[in-house]
């Protein structure tokens, strides 16, 4: 992962913490075990950074509810 894509996950990872209202270990935690992570994020950064912060949250959140690891 080169330092841009880090640094985007970085930057997801505590927007999100913000959002949910929980801890960015645990952010983390769900992204990695549901996939999301390495499977939609790091191999979409060059789309996904393009995107306004808004946007990317209302993403990733949905990521999260379909796979199970976000209550609706």
């Amino acid at each position: 992962m080169d330092k841009k894509t880090l640094e985007f996950v970085t930057y997801c990872i505590g927007k999100l913490s913000v959002l949910l209202k929980l801890p960015q270990t645990e952010i983390y935690k769900r992204l990695k075990e549901s996939g999301i992570l390495y499977d939609y994020i790091v191999p979409s950064y060059d789309v996904l950074h393009t995107f306004s912060s808004r946007y990317l949250m209302d993403d990733l959140t949905e990521c999260m509810r379909e796979k199970g690891v976000l209550s609706a």
